[in-house]
């Protein structure tokens, strides 16, 4: 819709992406409502499994959380899946 500024729509591909990286596991559902929402948003994004790869587990706890979705953009570090809050970071 043209003029809906509500932040449900697609982030502006003519400005510049930030690096989004989501930790996340296999079984959690917010995880997959993180990336489904990303996805449909055409975000780029890098998926780290820290269930399955033993780094991507220590960058986790690194960014002091032990919770998944954990999700990084452009250096901000959000905890669990808020889509108000990822689609603000996303566009800052």
């Amino acid at each position: 819709m043209a003029g809906d500024e509500s932040g449900g729509g697609f982030v502006n591909p003519k400005r510049a992406m930030k690096r989004v990286i989501l930790y996340s596991q296999p079984g959690c559902p917010p995880c997959f409502a993180a990336k489904a929402f990303l996805q449909s948003r055409n975000v780029p994004f890098e998926y780290k499994d820290v269930q399955a790869d033993p780094v991507a587990l220590e960058e986790l706890l690194a960014l002091d959380s032990r919770s998944t979705p954990t999700l990084v953009v452009g250096g901000e570090v959000m905890i669990g899946f808020d889509p108000e809050r990822l689609m603000a970071l996303l566009e800052d």
